[in-house]
């Protein structure tokens, strides 16, 4: 393993492009499963690549974050029109009937929103393999959960059939991946809608529409807070986790959209289940 810490004016050798695109890709094709991006960003770097002996701590904590924004930006490809018509900038065809609604989306935001302002300073301190483990199990317990206890069928189809008590229960369940990392963010609100009686698709589609501001303002204070720690040394760096992110991300969106009415969740939570006994086995 041969990384290093880069100093002002030296340029990226192979393998730190290796260790941003490799980090793209975990971020590109985690973060819209309910599996855990950060926890699995957290597990190759910490267990493997250790960007932080790149452009040490603070920057890397923030890479992790900001190449998020790939994966925004995937989403907002794959589901421009539905962006176009929350902003109001659609028209709406004759005969069609209620459509969800930006406040919807605001409402669902709100809980995590407020909790992840209070509680950024401390957040990023929980980043850890060995946190990640339970995370990875408490996530999972909770998607079974989802799936055994959910109703026998869905009373809402479709992600237009929200109402602004599921956009606030969904919002609610966000707030448990927002306090303890690793639990997935996308696990947590899929599980919760799928609970309050949502098709998985429809919770799915309700998780990225949230996604993004979400994703953004976390980037976005991330980037404030570490800004002094920048130099143009990391740019290339940070490109090319962009768009190792973005690409991978693309890819991953349409096929989980696709699969996760046919397979639900007690799959993934399997998955979670069997890499936290492996984690334990290699850190313990």
């Amino acid at each position: 393993m041969h990384t290093h810490r880069v100093r002002k004016g030296e340029e990226l050798n192979l393998w730190d492009i290796i260790v941003a695109i490799i980090l793209g890709l975990v971020e590109g094709l985690t973060e819209f499963a309910p599996v855990s991006s950060t926890g699995h960003m957290i597990i190759v770097d910490d267990l493997w690549l250790k960007s932080k002996e790149i452009f040490g701590h603070d920057v890397a904590v923030t890479f992790k974050v900001c190449i998020q924004l790939g994966s925004v930006l995937a989403v907002v490809v794959v589901m421009k029109d539905r962006f176009i018509d929350l902003l109001g900038l659609g028209k709406k065809k004759d005969g069609e009937g209620s459509r969800l609604k930006l406040t919807q989306v605001i409402v669902g935001l709100l809980p995590a929103g407020i909790l992840g302002l209070l509680f950024e300073d401390k957040i990023e301190e929980f980043f850890t393999v060995n946190l990640v483990i339970y995370s990875l199990i408490g996530g999972a317990i909770l998607m079974i959960a989802a799936d055994w206890f959910r109703p026998a069928r869905p009373k809402v189809e479709t992600v237009d059939q929200i109402t602004y008590k599921h956009a606030i229960g969904i919002g609610l369940f966000q707030c448990v991946a927002v306090l303890w990392p690793g639990f997935s963010r996308s696990g947590s609100t899929i599980s919760g809608g799928v609970l309050m009686g949502l098709s998985h698709r429809a919770a799915s589609d309700f998780t990225f529409i949230m996604a993004v501001p979400i994703m953004l303002g976390a980037s976005t204070v991330s980037l404030l807070k570490n800004w002094e720690h920048f130099t143009m040394d990391a740019l290339p760096f940070f490109i090319v986790g962009f768009a190792s992110a973005f690409i991978f991300a693309l890819l991953s969106i349409r096929y989980f959209l696709k699969l996760i009415n046919k397979i639900k969740l007690v799959p993934f939570a399997i998955y979670r289940i069997v890499l936290a006994l492996i984690l334990f086995l290699v850190v313990s």
